[in-house]
């Protein structure tokens, strides 16, 4: 036998005997692709790979501090834009708890803001809006919750931004909303990511921690634009 064929078969085995139980556990445990080597190839994109989905629509609406805040307030920032109602208990708290989330990622940061807007604006009064914060347990002074007018809140929902919101008396609360999270870039374009069809995924699911994973990523990739 020869001492080439002889350094191979000992190479091979030295292979098996240290990287082969490795592989075996991976296979057991399904993880045979490392999810942080998964994290580390999606970070390998930059904002170029957001799609522009048209400019966010004009808005005027007033805060919980009893301020008016316009589109004007988030120049040269990055935003986050949902709509809710402060007395929900269907899917709210859940959108809440991972907006929260996306606070705690950037909190502090100058060019980031939430936009919360409040799909029954004749309970949600500033005062109101200014305890659900609260109660939230919300630090970010550039997390906005709005209420106003319900007609142009409801055209801002439904044909601004094209997400679904309207009253239901049939369901606790009497109201009823998509759960989605829009992205809005420092241009004022709405921004997302493709799906793996490569089709534009428009929003971002508020309800779900992939949603939100890839909220907080493509947030990241704005403001380092």
């Amino acid at each position: 036998m020869s001492k080439k064929y002889l350094a191979l078969t000992a190479i091979i085995i030295l292979f098996a005997v240290l990287v082969g139980p490795k592989i075996v556990e991976r296979i057991r445990n399904n993880t045979t692709v490392d999810g942080s080597r998964l994290d580390q190839v999606a970070t390998h994109r930059d904002s170029k790979s957001l799609v522009v989905m048209g400019k966010a629509p004009q808005f005027v609406l007033t805060d919980q501090h009893d301020k008016k805040i316009s589109n004007d307030n988030f120049s040269n920032q990055v935003y986050v834009v949902e709509f809710f109602f402060s007395s929900c208990t269907s899917i709210c708290p859940k959108m809440n708890k991972n907006m929260l989330e996306v606070e705690k990622q950037f909190f502090g940061n100058p060019h980031f803001s939430i936009v919360s807007v409040s799909i029954d604006p004749d309970h949600d009064s500033p005062k109101v809006l200014l305890q659900h914060a609260q109660d939230l347990g919300v630090k970010s002074k550039q997390w906005h919750f709005l209420t106003g007018n319900y007609a142009t809140i409801m055209e801002l929902a439904n044909k601004g931004f094209n997400v679904y919101a309207g009253k239901n008396p049939n369901i606790s609360g009497g109201f009823e909303h998509s759960g989605l999270f829009a992205l809005i870039d420092k241009e004022g374009n709405i921004r997302c990511r493709k799906d793996s069809f490569g089709n534009p995924i428009l929003y971002y699911d508020g309800l779900e921690k992939k949603g939100i994973k890839d909220l907080i990523q493509d947030i990241q990739l704005l403001l380092n634009e």
